[in-house]
């Protein structure tokens, strides 16, 4: 009853100090998602008790109209948990289990410093635990939701857990965590944004002591901390933490590191570049970006970019982009706009926290635009990178040390230039937190990670930072455009074409299918592995070696077992030296696929990349026979 409810959770309430109330078998729903922010911050017996009766009845009647569609987003939210994974949490804001809000923050926190203690403890260490935390601007008013108010809530997790909480002040562009981490040895970091994703939704990502995005074991463990730790400790005073001796400001010591290091690791031109007269202009996408980037540049002594003014301020709306990520079509119509209006030749755009970098380059001869994808930008900065490696090492023949790394989805160009230049090449699994633990590895072992990319426009150029970092990134290829139109007389599209004469033209055809019904997916997967008894033609094209991620089954290598750790990817190489890889999407309901198809000439190797791309797709996806929207080249 109503009173017996109210009448036992306040006593819980009171007996524990409990300032949140937080139990499995209570119901946010759509209707009441405002209410449910409420409920959580302040405990109301009486008020939750009739709330409770509510969404009961309710509940109720969502469960007899199972096909209303608000009654499958109440189930979601109600009989789900946002699940904890590589990537920390990530969701839409709002009320509910399955909702980002003040209370699966609290939970995910006390899990992780749980979990700390733990591992400390069995590794029989003293010192104690600190934790860097940032934030960018994203927020929903409508439910007084915010990404500050979910770093402040993390940091009074930390200080009433004495962990020293290193809470950045104001918007914080990713890059700077995973950067504190490692030159300060901290045991973990978290970033509460959501990257490029809608504007609804928000995120809580983790770092390790690595400097590195979390990975098996420790995301199953800290999910399980999680789960062990539900209830709130404590209640939570987000308004007034900064002043709790526990919560340390980092702010202005670790940017003005971090603007020395990558000036110092990676600007090669600095007094050449104060004379360049190319022009660029810059979006931040309604992110945090644009102060960041114009700081690498006034470091790199590189003239002031264009700012494009509708979207350099940060903006947890959005509003010029149906979608705040620069790969998506349209995305960079107002860079561009700007650029044209201004006689820029360059634009370059960060994602809203400033992690992944896009670029496009204009043509005024002939009035074209070219827009490179991720794996242009990674051969560009890679080749940069490598170019500037020998000029500081000239005496060195000996590379079998000196390392450059991409995800296995990535483009095969840099295995091939790496193979020309002589020195070593590894690819990941899909994730820069592959990569980025990759390279901490390595390091240990004494070698030397020049670069790190994946086709997702994620970039890490040298090792000041172990995960994607668009604002140094930025900073490189604003420098490497200077220098070739300085020294070369070149525009970067035409150096990418001396590239592609020189190592081979890498073309690419990545798309998806979309599918709720997994059991289409499951069957699609199930037909290529045929039990182990892997195809060896598709169509008339005639396959070499298969690498099936999930089984640990590589045909290319003496003993047939993959190196890679176990995954849902398979990949395909045909003997004219096509790839095409598999893999369903970690976060949408797709099944992604990158062929890739590589030739002297760049107008047969298209020809024949569109060629195989029609093969592979109707014979391995077969999308009219499972009801799949698809797109042939």
């Amino acid at each position: 009853s109503s009173s017996s409810s109210s009448s036992s959770s306040s006593e819980e309430s009171e007996a524990e100090g409990m300032g949140y109330w937080m139990d499995d078998v209570g119901y946010w729903t759509d209707i009441m998602m405002r209410r449910a922010v409420e409920i959580q911050r302040t405990f109301k017996p009486n008020e939750l008790a009739a709330v409770f009766w509510s969404l009961g009845a309710l509940q109720a009647s969502s469960s007899s109209s199972s096909s209303s569609s608000s009654s499958s987003s109440n189930s979601c939210r109600l009989l789900t948990r946002l699940e904890f994974g590589t990537a920390g949490l990530r969701g839409p804001m709002g009320g509910g289990f399955n909702r980002m809000n003040d209370l699966t923050v609290i939970q995910a926190t006390q899990g992780l410093v749980a979990y700390l203690k733990e591992v400390k403890k069995n590794c029989h260490e003293s010192k104690s635990i600190s934790i860097a935390i940032a934030y960018d601007h994203r927020a929903s008013p409508q439910h007084d939701l915010s990404s500050k108010r979910f770093a402040q809530l993390a940091a009074c997790v930390c200080a009433f857990a004495e962990v020293e909480a290193h809470l950045f002040r104001g918007f914080t562009c990713t890059p700077l965590v995973p950067f504190m981490v490692k030159h300060k040895a901290m045991d973990a970091g978290i970033v509460v944004t959501a990257s490029h994703n809608p504007k609804q939704d928000n995120g809580f990502k983790v770092y390790w002591s690595t400097g590195s995005q979390i990975v098996p074991p420790h995301d199953v463990n800290i999910k399980n901390s999680i789960d062990a730790n539900l209830k709130p400790w404590a209640k939570y005073e987000p308004d007034s933490i900064e002043a709790n001796p526990m919560c340390k400001d980092p702010t202005q010591q670790i940017t003005s590191l971090y603007f020395e290091s990558i000036t110092k690791a990676l600007c090669r031109y600095p007094s050449l570049n104060g004379k360049s007269d190319l022009k660029i202009a810059y979006t931040a996408m309604h992110g945090v970006g644009e102060r960041f980037i114009r700081r690498a540049f006034k470091d790199f002594n590189l003239p002031p970019f264009v700012a494009v003014k509708q979207q350099g301020s940060p903006d947890p709306t959005f509003p010029t982009v149906a979608f705040p990520n620069p790969e998506e079509k349209g995305a960079l119509d107002l860079a561009l706009k700007t650029a044209k209006e201004n006689g820029c030749s360059l634009v370059l755009a960060n994602d809203p926290d400033a992690d992944r970098l896009a670029a496009a380059e204009l043509d005024a001869n002939n009035d074209t635009i070219h827009s490179f994808t991720g794996n242009e930008i990674g051969i560009l900065l890679a080749d940069w990178q490598w170019r500037h490696f020998k000029r500081a090492n000239p005496s060195m023949t000996d590379y079998s040390n000196i390392y450059m790394l991409n995800s296995t989805v990535s483009s095969k160009m840099l295995r091939a230039y790496a193979q020309a230049e002589g020195f070593q090449y590894m690819d990941t699994l899909t994730g820069f937190k592959w990569m980025g633990n990759t390279a901490y590895q390595l390091a240990k072992e004494g070698k030397s990670v020049l670069f790190m990319f994946e086709e997702a426009i994620g970039y890490a150029v040298g090792d000041v930072v172990l995960d994607k970092d668009g604002v140094s990134a930025g900073a490189v290829f604003a420098e490497m455009a200077a220098s070739l139109r300085r020294e070369h007389k070149k525009t970067v599209h035409q150096h990418l074409d001396s590239l592609y004469t020189r190592v081979g033209y890498f073309l690419s055809h990545n798309h998806y299918v979309r599918s709720n019904d997994q059991k289409i997916m499951g069957a699609i997967f199930d037909r290529l592995r045929n039990g182990g008894k892997y195809w060896f033609k598709c169509g008339d094209y005639v396959i070499k070696s298969i690498r099936d991620l999930a089984t640990g089954f590589d045909s290319s290598r003496k003993d047939q077992k993959a190196i890679l750790p176990k995954s849902n990817v398979l990949t395909y190489e045909f003997t004219n030296g096509c790839v095409i890889t598999l893999r369903p999407s970690g976060t949408e309901p797709k099944l992604k696929y990158y062929i890739e198809h590589a030739g002297k000439d760049p107008g047969c190797t298209l020809k024949e990349l569109h060629s195989m791309a029609r093969v592979l797709i109707m014979e391995m996806l077969q999308p009219i026979k499972n009801g799949l929207k698809y797109h042939l080249p």
